[in-house]
């Protein structure tokens, strides 16, 4: 079928699906847009889809869109900073690149904006090109980078994107200028969010939270939220973060919420439930949920609880992490209601005897685990945490174990060794992700190695915190796990202690020995840099529902 469909006139169809399997390289696509003008035409727009996210140090993208841009009113604007000659204004450009913009988070432009105007006067340029003489004033690059994100926003507006993620975030009240900007330019041109499928709300932290803004202000902010989330009709994901739960509370019961038959997917991240007393009442209303999760949340007591009980549709959580363990009776009763629907889990602080109770309540309820995240724990956890991976491995997939999280260096390294010893037999055939940070000697990691020789992990990360046999640990790698070509992907960082202490006080990334990556390259694994691997939970969920 494929030759036929490329003599038949669709091999620009079949190059873009190749491309898109780099969508997240940026640097392959990069190299696809040199190769020739169809490659050049298919890459461009996966490389603009989300600009404000690539990490990179060069923030002159801005200048780019900023060449789409036809008003004079800006320009006006430009003028009151000495701005006369626009440099970024002048040219034209081979691709409407504001078109294909994807992905908006309101606090990255912001931020992206910052930097760049940050760079500009830092090179010094001449002051017919920029106001490096005038930006320096603290109030004339807030009224520049106002100036700034409101153009953005209206070429994005103006070229009739179809955005598929809106992330309306703010990080402090003196961002709130900006903030209200962007509302406004939102609520003023409804149909620029009408595609949205992904609407997430990072808004704890807004001026509506703080006494000692203008009332008037804070009420007209929670007006313009609740404008945006009941305008839309095919909300698919929304993600409440912080403080605000009031809000979206009374916003998921309203009924004016539009999407009941629409949103399939919720996220609550650090978000406060006590006083929550409408929750059933959303969740009723909500015909095609199918997924909730629940990250670092507060108060999960028996007055939350109960309200999921008495639900009269499934309570889907897929996922549970929480920071510390205050209560177990409302978790036994959130367990047995939805605990079966449970994917991705983790837990940290909390008194030792609510965590082994924890650990024997999810090996009772929770058949169906594929993430599981263990840190902070003491000895006596350690077998119960075993009997938990080897009960649920058969869907397990993303295991990270993190010791180091007490005071007692002893205890650290004889918990490793325990861990060390056991873990190797009780792991699946095959595992995408695994992540150990321990206090580890060579002896012990051997015998993981070899109790391990039969199961292929595709990412593979080890933080050892023990200097001590560093160098045979590697070269245990290397006869274990290298030559036998059992992992894609791996990561090693030393993070080296003293004797009196458990503060790191010197690292080394293994990335950065380039002779070390070439011979793993000749075994066809990627040695990558430790932290850009490592896995954050939050954000591993946030991009796969």
């Amino acid at each position: 079928m494929s030759c036929s469909k490329i003599f038949s006139g669709d091999l620009p169809e079949l190059i873009y699906e190749v491309i898109k399997c780099f969508k997240n390289d940026f640097s392959t696509l990069h190299s696809c847009i040199l190769v020739n003008r169809l490659w050049c035409r298919l890459a461009i727009p996966l490389l603009w889809e989300d600009p404000f996210s690539i990490p990179t140090k060069n923030y002159n993208f801005i200048e780019i869109y900023l060449h789409s841009l036809d008003d004079d009113n800006f320009k006006a604007k430009l003028n009151e900073y000495d701005i006369n000659n626009y440099p970024f204004l002048s040219s034209n450009t081979l691709f409407n690149y504001p078109s294909f913009i994807k992905y908006l988070n309101t606090w990255k432009i912001i931020s992206s904006i910052e930097r760049w105007v940050s760079a500009a006067v830092l090179r010094n340029l001449t002051t017919e090109a920029w106001p490096s003489n005038h930006l320096t004033d603290s109030r004339s690059e807030f009224n520049f980078i106002r100036l700034t994100n409101k153009s953005l926003f209206k070429i994005f507006i103006e070229n009739e994107v179809k955005l598929h993620t809106l992330e309306i975030e703010t990080i402090s009240y003196i961002y709130h200028d900006y903030f209200q900007d962007v509302l406004k330019l939102i609520l003023q041109n409804s149909n620029f969010i009408c595609s949205v499928k992904n609407l997430k709300l990072h808004v704890g932290d807004t001026p509506f939270y703080y006494p000692f803004r203008n009332v008037n202000e804070n009420n007209l902010i929670k007006k313009s939220l609740s404008q945006i989330i009941n305008s839309q009709k095919n909300l698919k994901k929304i993600l409440f973060s912080s403080n605000s739960l009031p809000l979206y509370q009374s916003l998921l019961s309203s009924k004016d919420f539009n999407c009941s038959n629409t949103l399939n997917t919720i996220i609550f991240y650090c978000i406060n439930f006590k006083n929550m007393t409408t929750l059933s009442k959303a969740f009723e209303q909500l015909n095609v949920l199918e997924s909730v999760h629940i990250f670092y949340c507060y108060t999960l007591n028996l007055d939350f609880i109960q309200q999921v009980i008495n639900l009269s549709r499934p309570f889907k959580l897929k996922t549970l992490f929480m920071d510390e363990i205050l209560q177990i009776e409302p978790l036994q009763l959130l367990l047995q209601k939805s605990g079966s629907y449970l994917e991705n889990c983790g837990f940290g602080f909390g008194y030792n005897l609510l965590k082994r109770q924890l650990l024997e309540l999810i090996i009772k309820y929770c058949s169906n685990i594929k993430f599981f995240d263990l840190y902070g724990f003491e000895n006596q956890i350690i077998y119960i945490a075993f009997n938990l991976i080897d009960s649920i491995k058969q869907n397990l997939n993303y295991l990270s174990i993190n010791v180091c999280e007490t005071f007692q260096l002893s205890d650290d390294i004889e918990r490793s060794s325990i861990i060390l010893r056991n873990l190797g037999q009780i792991l699946p055939s095959r595992l995408e992700y695994l992540s150990l940070i321990l206090h580890i000697n060579a002896s012990d990691f051997e015998i993981f190695l070899k109790n391990s020789k039969n199961i292929y992990i595709k990412k593979l990360l080890i933080n050892n915190k023990m200097q001590q046999d560093s160098e045979n640990i590697l070269l245990h790698v290397k006869e274990y796990i290298m030559k036998k070509k059992r992992v894609e992907y791996l990561a090693i960082m030393d993070s080296f202690t003293n004797n009196s202490t458990v503060t790191p006080v010197k690292s080394k990334d293994l990335y950065h020995l380039k002779d070390e990556v070439k011979e793993f390259k000749l075994y066809n694994i990627k040695v990558q840099n430790y932290y850009e691997l490592f896995v954050k939970v939050y954000e591993f969920i946030k991009e796969m529902n």
